[in-house]
């Protein structure tokens, strides 16, 4: 019963925390909001979900937030919004993986969470603009040599 009540007060504050931050102008954005911002992705409504998938997107244009995501454990969730998601969820999910697999080690990571295949889908069959970062995304992949043959 305890654990409840603190698990009840302590999601929502740090949900609107996290919505505090999707808040602030980009320039504002800042590796310390990649863990918020990161639970957002699962535990958000679908609204607060793009918006942290955008955010992470521009987060990830910056090489230490690309590492700092993915320590967060931010691949998993932009793989499943991507999958999953809503248009616009799986728009930004999808820039911000393109983004993440800049960094080698991310590459293996974002393939080793099943991250080809709705990219894959995305650039065969979705909007112009889930094309465009699916296809981004998968480019940035295909240059590790194991995500080559997946």
């Amino acid at each position: 019963e305890h654990a409840r009540a603190i698990s009840s007060s302590f999601v929502p504050a740090m949900m609107k925390r996290a919505e505090a931050a999707l808040a602030l102008a980009e320039d504002s954005l800042s590796m310390s909001d990649v863990p918020e911002l990161v639970l957002q992705l699962s535990g958000g409504g679908d609204k607060q979900k793009e918006q942290a998938a955008a955010a992470l997107a521009k987060l990830s244009r910056n090489a230490d937030n690309r590492v700092a995501i993915a320590k967060a454990g931010g691949i998993a969730p932009l793989v499943a919004l991507a999958r999953d998601g809503t248009d616009g969820q799986q728009v930004h999910a999808a820039w911000a993986l393109a983004n993440l697999a800049i960094n080698a080690d991310n590459q293996v990571a974002i393939a080793r969470a099943g991250g080809i295949a709705p990219l894959v889908a995305l650039a065969r069959g979705g909007t112009e603009k889930q094309k465009e970062a699916a296809a981004a995304a998968l480019v940035n992949l295909a240059r590790n040599a194991d995500n080559q043959v997946a």
